[in-house]
């Protein structure tokens, strides 16, 4: 009788090598892994749970490892060729955050639920010692001139923090209960009433009952998209 078959032992399909081969050329080329969505393009498989398949497979043989608890949670354990300045995956000192949409007028922004279990694949990397605390971080991309005096352009990446809390000048994301809309403004609490303020000249203040506005979160850096 044969013995159980050792973990590495099974010969690779040829899909399952140019999966590794992309694997390893775009780590070699952004110092971070790819999603699955990008895998399946490079591998031409457009079903995403084949791709998961291969990627199950391959975590089994230690090719690669997997953090399923974030978006690019991919790294090569074992290379098919000699890396150059591998990173063994995204650097330790690197944070990947979520970007989960954009806040528009008119439409809300599908920002994380409470409990973070919402995912997307579309991430960017931010240096741990830009923000004290990594927790609960997300991160919107701005349209609109609301915000220009506070240095906030369209086009620009707000990181925020989840929480349902603020303190009298804080910049926020605020959920417009009656406009069933999504805002950035400085927010205030006066007797009762919150005040979302513009950074721009030419826009007027919003003058809300407090009940009917919701926070769904504080911005602690702003990207510049440099045009």
């Amino acid at each position: 009788m044969g013995g159980k078959r050792k973990k590495g032992s099974k010969k690779l399909s040829e899909r399952q090598v140019k999966i590794l081969n992309f694997l390893q050329k775009f780590i070699e080329t952004n110092d971070y892994p790819p999603t699955i969505r990008e895998i399946g393009e490079a591998a031409d498989i457009s079903s995403t749970s084949v791709v998961n398949y291969n990627l199950n497979l391959l975590e089994d043989l230690e090719y690669i490892g997997r953090d399923r608890t974030v978006s690019r949670g991919l790294r090569l354990l074992k290379p098919l060729r000699p890396m150059a300045g591998y990173a063994k995956s995204p650097e330790p000192d690197m944070l990947q955050i979520p970007l989960v949409g954009r806040i528009v007028a008119g439409e809300p922004v599908p920002v994380p639920a409470s409990d973070f279990d919402y995912m997307p694949d579309e991430t960017i990397s931010l240096s741990r010692g830009l923000v004290r605390d990594p927790e609960k971080l997300y991160a919107l991309q701005v349209k609109g001139d609301s915000m220009i005096d506070a240095l906030i352009n369209d086009g620009d990446i707000v990181v925020m923090r989840h929480q349902q809390k603020a303190d009298n000048g804080d910049l926020v994301a605020v959920w417009l209960q009656d406009q069933e809309e999504t805002t950035l403004k400085q927010f205030y609490l006066e007797d009762g009433q919150v005040r979302l303020q513009p950074a721009n000249p030419y826009m007027e203040p919003i003058y809300l009952d407090a009940k009917r506005v919701e926070i769904q979160g504080k911005v602690v850096l702003v990207i510049r998209q440099l045009h």
